[in-house]
């Protein structure tokens, strides 16, 4: 009786298609501070990883840092673009046969489901995945997962702007006061993307069209944002992200920020591996790394993102996740449908078409 068990068994995973097959270890091997399925001595061979991002160079170059100095035998590449670029060249790259990256970051999360569909990423079941919730991740699960959360809310500069002046909700940025002084982002942006999506429910399809009037400024980075919050060019921002918030205020910058009673905006990072990496052991072993304790850590350090995980710190001088209010779209599968309406209609809005 076991034994034909056993083969019904082993007939059931013949005739599993591989892609839908969880590829892991059955005893991951323990590191300091996290547990992988990487062969470790493969990796060091190796010897490289390349990592595609969307995240400024110098916080992306420093999260890399703190891979290489756990693991100094494998030299590290970053490269970062905007996600709408980042994509294009992800899949230029494919379709010319060129498989250059190893890990890939996209900010925009419709991205990230498309790029399952056509199957670009590995599949791999990190044994760290055990610490987020099902909802973090891909479904099969092994594709991609959430690694960080990108919050954004209002900002404003105090020395233009008083307390009591100062937007308080999502509906009070749409005062005529701030005409030709506050800023979004670009179509490109993930992040703007979510917020538009979120807040045309909460409030209803003509939200945006509140915003016409004021003439927005809209840029493809949160850098630009504050640093025309900083110069006096702006007054106001909304798609202004938290950590972009908590680096400028750790240099002394005059800028608060707003927590609408409503929620903050909230868009998932999601990390994962490519398809024919050059170097697949050492992309799984950064992979459960960046997934872990440590690796988390590092990231809150470094780029100022809240971590999915509730056993790691927030990030410097900042708030807990659980702490707040997160909105975020309740179906990912309609999010990613309405792309194509959000660029369009926020080209028109912001002047850009």
């Amino acid at each position: 009786m076991l034994t034909r068990l056993c083969l019904l068994l082993a007939l059931i995973a013949m005739l599993t298609p591989a892609a839908a097959r969880a590829q892991t270890c059955p005893a991951p091997r323990q590191m300091d501070g996290f547990k992988t399925c990487a062969d470790v001595a493969e990796a060091e061979r190796e010897g490289a990883l390349v990592f595609y991002s969307t995240d400024p160079e110098t916080a992306g170059e420093a999260l890399l840092k703190a891979f290489h100095t756990a693991f100094p035998k494998i030299s590290t590449t970053y490269l970062r673009l905007q996600a709408g670029g980042l994509y294009a060249k992800l899949l230029a790259e494919r379709q010319g046969r060129a498989y250059l990256a190893d890990a890939v970051q996209l900010s925009d999360f419709s991205f990230a489901q498309d790029f399952q569909k056509r199957g670009g990423y590995m599949r791999y079941v990190s044994p760290e995945l055990a610490a987020y919730p099902a909802a973090y991740r891909s479904s099969p699960e092994g594709y991609w997962n959430w690694g960080a959360l990108v919050i954004a809310g209002i900002a404003y500069n105090p020395t233009l702007v008083t307390a009591a002046e100062a937007p308080k909700t999502w509906l009070d940025v749409m005062d005529p006061k701030w005409t030709d002084a506050i800023s979004v982002k670009v179509t490109i942006s993930g992040l703007q993307h979510v917020e538009w999506y979120v807040l045309r429910h909460l409030y209803g399809p003509d939200y945006w069209a509140r915003l016409v009037p004021l003439k927005p400024h809209a840029f493809d980075s949160y850098v630009q944002q504050f640093d025309r919050l900083v110069n006096g060019q702006d007054k106001v921002a909304i798609t202004a992200q938290y950590s972009g918030y908590l680096l400028m205020k750790a240099k002394g910058a005059p800028v608060e920020f707003v927590y609408p009673p409503d929620g903050l905006i909230a868009a998932p990072q999601a990390y994962g591996l490519v398809a024919e990496a050059p170097h697949p052991e050492a992309a799984k072993l950064f992979y459960d790394w960046f997934l872990s304790v440590p690796g988390q850590t590092a990231m809150t350090r470094t780029l100022y993102y809240n971590s999915p995980r509730d056993d790691v710190p927030a990030p410097p001088g900042g708030v807990g996740t659980a702490s707040f209010k997160l909105l975020y779209p309740d179906d990912w599968t309609k999010f990613e449908q309405s792309h194509p309406q959000f660029v369009r209609e926020w080209d028109k809005l912001t002047g850009l078409r």
